[in-house]
């Protein structure tokens, strides 16, 4: 799942749904922004990421976006957050089934193809994360949502099944940028885990201190 933007004092109600917000519920401060970027709140997780395929040779992605920046948006695989006391696989199959409505069997994971730390600038906070990179090749399914948080219905888009070839050449941003490298690693078990390093994906610079106007 994405991370949790929300505090406390600013939280949806649990029983309120999408259908159930008026135009004030959705813009009223649910992702609270600091006036100075440099005061964002930091915080910190272990997470996985899942790379599904289908039949088709697909890979499916949701579109992500910003609330305090709604021009950018962005497409990532399916994972979250690691929940304490489970495993990597535990996780990545918890995540499918929340984000995308399929039940993943474990042995169906390969990997982790990848690992990386990553830093997430968004207008209302820092993220920092440890990630592992699994792989799995999925049958057809439709995709459902009915698991998602208030939150990742607004946040999260849409979603589509994307086909290498496109992937190789699109403009939109793709997080991870090196997923197609990913994707061909799956087949290539002794390069696992490739260490991506220390990466950055922002939509406000981690590290900004002014927010241009």
């Amino acid at each position: 799942m994405p991370p949790d933007h929300m505090t406390p004092d600013h939280m949806i109600p649990d029983d309120m749904t999408p259908d159930d917000m008026t135009t004030d519920d959705i813009h009223r401060p649910t992702f609270p922004i600091p006036d100075d970027p440099a005061d964002r709140p930091r915080r910190s997780r272990t997470a996985v990421r899942v790379i599904m395929v289908n039949a088709s040779d697909e890979v499916l992605l949701f579109e992500d976006s910003d609330p305090g920046l709604p021009e950018f948006r962005w497409w990532v695989t399916p994972g979250g957050g690691i929940d304490p006391g489970e495993t990597e696989v535990e996780a990545a199959v918890r995540e499918v089934a929340e984000e995308t409505g399929y039940v993943m069997p474990p042995a169906d994971l390969l990997g982790p193809v990848a690992r990386r730390h990553v830093v997430h600038g968004y207008s209302d906070q820092v993220l920092e994360q440890t990630e592992a990179f699994f792989f799995a090749r999925v049958g057809e399914f439709d995709v459902d949502i009915t698991g998602h948080t208030v939150e990742e219905q607004l946040t999260l888009q849409q979603s589509r099944w994307w086909p290498k070839e496109e992937l190789a050449v699109t403009t939109a941003w793709i997080w991870p940028a090196e997923l197609v490298e990913l994707w061909d690693l799956a087949q290539q078990p002794s390069g696992w885990p490739l260490d991506l390093g220390v990466q950055e994906e922002s939509t406000l610079a981690a590290g900004a201190v002014t927010r241009e106007g």
